[in-house]
Formats: C-alpha cells, sequence, structure tokens
C-alpha cells in the first residue's frame, strides 16, 4: 500500500498524542472539580486515590498491548508506516505507569520506603506491578536514536523485547489485584497471548523461509 503523504502522517501523529493524552486530561479535569467543591458525573468520587490508581493502570497496560500490536497491524495491513507512531504509544505506556506508581508511592504510601518495600515483599499483585514498571525503564530511557546509535540496531532490538514480559507482568498484577471479576484482566491476557503468538508465528515462518534449499540432483562419483 502507498504511504500516506507526509502532512498527513504528521497531522495523525498530533491527533494521535492528544487522543493519548486525554484520560490523564479526563482525571485531571476530575480532580480539579472535586478540589473546588463541584458535585455531579465530573468528579473522582468517594476513594479519587483507588480511581486514579485503577485509571493509570489500566491505560498502562492498554497502551503496552497498543504497542506491541503496531508491528503486526503494519504487516498485515501493508502499512509499514505505522512503525511511526511506535515509540509514541510506549512512552504514554512508560507516562500512565509512571502515573500509576506515582499515586501509590505519592498519594497512598505517602513516600513511606519501608511501608513500600513491605508491600512489594508481601504482596504479590505489587511485586508483579513492580516488575512491570522496572521493565519499562530501559525502554524508555533508550528510545531515542541516538541509543539505537549508540546500542547499534540488533542490540537495541534485543532490548526492546522486554516489552513483552512488562506486558506479562502489567497482566499478572491485574489478575492479582481483582482476584474476583476476571473478565477484562484476562480479556488482556488473551489480547497479550495473540500478539505474542503472532511473533512466534512470524518467527518461525522467518526461520523456515531462511534454511537453504538443495535443488538438482547430486552427482555422483564413478
Amino acid at each position: 500500500m502507498r504511504a500516506p503523504p507526509e502532512k498527513l502522517v504528521r497531522g495523525l501523529k498530533i491527533l494521535a498524542f492528544l487522543l493519548c493524552l486525554g484520560p490523564a486530561f479526563v482525571l485531571a479535569w476530575k480532580g480539579l472539580h472535586d478540589l473546588f467543591g463541584a458535585n455531579g458525573r465530573w468528579t473522582l468520587g468517594a476513594n479519587p486515590i483507588d480511581v486514579i490508581t485503577r485509571t493509570t493502570g489500566r491505560w498502562t497496560l492498554i497502551f503496552l498491548l497498543v504497542t506491541l500490536g503496531v508491528s503486526p497491524l503494519r504487516k498485515i495491513a501493508r502499512m509499514p508506516w505505522l512503525v511511526r507512531f511506535r515509540r509514541m504509544l510506549g512512552l504514554y505506556a512508560f507516562f500512565y505507569g509512571t502515573l500509576h506508581l506515582m499515586t501509590y508511592v505519592w498519594l497512598d504510601k505517602f513516600f513511606d520506603v519501608h511501608e513500600m518495600l513491605h508491600d512489594i515483599l508481601k504482596r504479590r499483585f505489587i511485586t508483579a506491578g513492580m516488575a512491570a514498571f522496572t521493565l519499562m525503564l530501559p525502554l524508555a530511557l533508550t528510545s531515542t536514536r541516538g541509543w539505537i546509535r549508540r546500542l547499534g540496531g540488533k542490540r537495541w532490538q534485543r532490548l526492546h523485547r522486554l516489552i513483552y514480559f512488562s506486558a506479562a507482568c502489567g497482566v499478572v498484577h491485574f489478575v492479582w489485584l481483582v482476584k474476583a471479576d476476571l473478565r477484562r484482566p484476562l480479556t488482556y491476557g488473551a489480547v497479550l497471548a495473540a500478539l505474542l503468538a503472532y511473533r512466534a508465528l512470524a518467527w518461525g515462518v522467518g526461520k523456515w523461509s531462511a534454511k537453504p534449499t538443495h535443488t538438482g540432483a547430486r552427482s555422483s562419483s564413478g
């Protein structure tokens, strides 16, 4: 498929950037309404910390899965230019993951390091969540073109496969968190499984296609 004009791609990136900010904007808007004592729909409710925590965590996982979905989509739809959105989507996953972590560290635990360490060691869903965020850190730090040049393309690609493990830890974190109604976390898990299965299949097909083929009859001595 022919690539769209450069101006159109830039416009789509700006639109995607603004849309990705939407969940954070809604949370900020609701927080302002709570701050000024407004009532009605646009508030965070009786437990604002829980609402912020769950919303930012959900969007972190969504952006991780969307980022993983870019490569299969661009190949299936034959739109290679979609790869230009992948870094932005991955950084938004880190952005919402940081908001999710800071809600826990600041609003929930008030920077109590001892209590946070106790939670990480004793509450398995927090252990999985911390692992997911830790795995995102090197991805965000090396997302620039400069780091691609420093590491080299192949090493950079190997490093950025950590996103698979980060997404898996995020799904596990969600499953262990909800305990009862598992429909939503299992849906995310099914999407992740499908994306990983596609990659495994593509890798297998690529390996098979790369095998040398021997044509013609072998010459015999005599």
